[in-house]
C-alpha cells in the first residue's frame, strides 16, 4: 500500500478479546507487523496459535485493502455500515484466494445502489427483492446485501426474507462459524462474535447458534457441513453430527434443485468422501439418493462379496485421480467432470436389487449394470439434473460392464468397432470408469485387467486410425439406400440405414459395391 497504514483490529466473543491492530506498510515488506489496540485497554492477548493466521489473512487481503477501504468509505460518508464477510474472510485466513466478495450492510437495497453508481464499472439488481447489489469493479465481482435475519417458517421450501439492523444479529443467521467472520470498513477491524477464527484453526464447524436452531432455520445448512467438510477438510462438530442426524428427515422441505446444487459442490471437490460418508451416517442421503446408503449390503459371515458401498467410494476417488487436469483436451477428461463422478459413484446401484445367493456360496449380480443405468436415469431425473447429464451417466452405467467380456483379447474387431461406437463420445470417459472400477487387493489380478485394457486401447487406437472410428457410416448414405431399394425417406429408410450400419460394424470397410449387394439381400429377406 506504499506508506498508507491500514489497522485491522480483531475482537473476539468477549467484547474486548484479541485487541490487534495490522498495520500494512508496504505490499514488498513481508509480514505485516502486530500491535496492541491502544484504545482497548481490556483487551486480551489472541492465542498464540493464531498470530500465523491473522498475519497470513491480512498478507491474502493485501492485494485489495484500497478497494475495500475506498468501498468502505463511500458507504461511511453516507452514514451506513459496511463489511466484508463470509467465504472471503475465510478464505483469507486458509490462504486461499476467493474469486468473488461479499458484503453486508445497514443499508437498504436502494442506499446501496446510490453508494455504487458512478463507482462500480457495472451493477444489476437481480437479488433486490432479497436485499442484495451485485456489481463489478475490475476483476472483481461484488455482492452487497442488507443485514439479514431471514429464516426459514419449518414448513415451506423457501425462506422469508426478513431485514436485520446490525452486523452481529446479521452474523448470528450464517451457517458456520467460520463464515459468520468479519471485517468492518473503512476501519478493517475484524470481528468475530462467534470464535470463528478458533474452529478454523482446529479445522472445525460448528454453528453459531445451536445447531439444532440453525438448521431449523434452514435444513440445508446440513449438506453444506457435508460439502465443507470435503471442499475444505474440516472436521464437523460433535453437536453438528448429532443434530444432523437428528434432522435429517427435515431437507424434505428443501426444493430439489437446491439440494442438487449442494451435492454437486460436494462431488466436484477435490476430496469427496468425507462429504459423501456424512451424509450416509447422518441419515441426510436417504433423504435425496436412497440408493447411495442402499450399497451398504450386510457382510456374510462368510465375506462372500465385498463392500459395495466402499468399492463405490474408492472408484470414485480412483477416477478423479485419473481425470485430466482444468483446460485439457477433451478426450483427457479435464476435472472435475460432473458426469465421470456421478456415474463412478452410483455405477453399481443396481446390485442391491439383483443380488442373488448362489449354490455352492457365491453372490451374483446378473444385469445389475442394465438395471443400475435405469436407477440412475430415475434419480437424476428426480434431483432436477439436466437431459443431457442423466443420459449420459446412464449410459456409462450401462456400458461399466461391457469390457468384462474382454478376456485376453478375443473379441473380434467388430466387437471393438461395437464398443466404440456404444460409447460415442463417452469414450474417454468409458475408459477412466472401467480401469477405475478395478479395486480388488489380488495384485495379479488387477495387474492382468490393467494390461488387458491397455490391450483394448491400443486395438481402438489402431482400428480409429484405420477406419476414423469416432465417424462410423454406413459405406452407403441415405441417398444412395433410398435408390438402390426405390424407396422414400421414412421408417422404412432408418431401417435400411441401421441395417448397413451393423453391416459396417461387423465387416469393416467392404466397399460400396459389396454393400449394395448386402443391402439388396436383406431387402428380399425383408419382403
Amino acid at each position: 500500500m506504499d506508506g498508507r497504514a491500514g489497522r485491522f483490529r480483531a475482537s473476539g466473543r468477549s467484547s474486548a478479546a484479541y485487541g490487534i491492530v495490522f498495520v500494512v506498510e508496504s505490499a514488498a515488506s513481508g509480514s505485516p507487523r502486530l500491535v496492541p489496540v491502544p484504545d482497548r485497554p481490556t483487551a486480551t492477548t489472541p492465542d498464540p496459535t493464531h498470530l500465523p493466521l491473522l498475519r497470513g489473512a491480512v498478507a491474502q487481503l493485501a492485494p485489495v485493502l484500497p478497494l475495500l477501504q475506498e468501498l468502505g468509505q463511500r458507504f461511511a460518508d453516507r452514514g451506513h455500515e459496511l463489511a466484508l464477510v463470509g467465504g472471503p474472510v475465510r478464505d483469507a485466513f486458509l490462504g486461499r484466494i476467493s474469486p468473488d466478495l461479499d458484503f453486508t450492510t445497514n443499508a437498504s437495497t436502494d442506499a446501496i445502489l446510490a453508494a455504487v453508481v458512478g463507482w462500480a464499472d457495472a451493477h444489476w439488481d437481480i437479488g433486490r427483492e432479497f436485499g442484495t447489489i451485485g456489481l463489478r469493479k475490475g476483476d472483481h465481482h461484488i455482492e452487497i446485501t442488507s443485514y439479514r435475519a431471514d429464516t426459514y417458517d419449518r414448513t415451506s421450501r423457501r425462506p422469508e426474507v426478513m431485514f436485520g439492523d446490525t452486523l452481529e444479529g446479521d452474523l448470528v443467521r450464517r451457517d458456520f462459524t467460520v463464515n459468520a467472520m468479519a471485517i468492518r470498513l473503512p476501519s478493517l477491524e475484524f470481528v468475530d462474535v462467534h470464535d470463528g477464527l478458533a474452529d478454523l484453526a482446529a479445522r472445525r464447524l460448528m454453528t453459531p447458534a445451536p445447531p439444532e436452531e440453525s438448521f431449523a432455520d434452514d435444513p440445508l445448512r446440513m449438506m453444506r457441513a457435508a460439502r465443507f467438510a470435503s471442499q475444505l477438510g474440516f472436521e464437523v462438530a460433535v453437536e453438528v453430527r448429532a443434530a444432523m442426524t437428528e434432522r435429517a428427515g427435515t431437507l424434505a422441505i428443501i426444493s430439489a434443485e437446491r439440494i442438487r446444487d449442494e451435492f454437486t459442490k460436494l462431488l466436484l471437490s477435490p476430496a469427496p468422501r468425507p462429504g459423501l460418508t456424512l451424509l450416509v451416517d447422518t441419515g441426510l442421503a436417504d433423504e435425496f439418493l436412497p440408493e447411495l446408503p442402499a450399497l451398504r449390503l450386510e457382510v456374510d459371515e462368510h465375506h462372500r462379496h465385498k463392500d459395495v458401498y466402499e468399492h463405490s467410494l474408492t472408484v470414485l476417488e480412483q477416477a478423479i485421480d485419473l481425470e485430466g487436469p482444468p483446460g485439457a483436451p477433451e478426450d483427457q477428461v479435464p476435472g472435475p467432470d460432473l458426469v465421470l463422478r456421478l456415474a463412478s459413484l452410483l455405477h453399481d446401484i443396481g446390485k442391491p436389487a439383483t443380488r442373488r445367493f448362489e449354490p455352492g456360496g457365491g453372490v451374483s449380480f446378473h444385469h445389475h449394470e442394465l438395471v443400475g443405468a435405469r436407477m440412475a436415469a430415475r434419480r437424476l431425473k428426480a434431483m432436477r439434473y439436466d437431459k443431457d447429464t442423466l443420459k449420459a451417466v446412464a449410459r456409462l452405467v450401462e456400458l461399466h460392464l461391457r469390457f468384462h467380456g474382454y478376456g485376453e483379447g478375443q473379441w473380434t474387431d467388430s466387437a471393438v468397432r461395437r464398443y466404440v461406437t456404444d460409447a460415442g463420445p463417452l469414450l474417454p470417459r468409458l475408459h477412466r470408469l472401467t480401469r477405475s472400477d478395478s479395486t480388488t487387493r489380488n495384485v495379479r489380478k488387477a495387474e492382468r485387467l490393467s494390461r488387458a485394457y491397455d490391450d483394448l486401447e491400443r486395438r481402438i487406437e489402431r482400428l480409429a486410425e484405420e477406419e476414423e472410428l469416432a465417424a462410423i457410416r454406413p459405406e452407403l448414405n441415405g441417398n444412395e439406400i433410398a435408390a438402390a431399394l426405390a424407396i422414400k425417406p421414412g421408417p422404412v429408410l432408418g431401417e435400411a440405414y441401421q441395417f448397413l450400419l451393423g453391416v459396417r460394424l461387423d465387416e469393416g470397410l467392404i466397399g460400396k459395391d459389396a454393400a449394395r449387394e448386402k443391402l439388396l439381400e436383406w431387402w428380399a429377406r425383408r419382403d
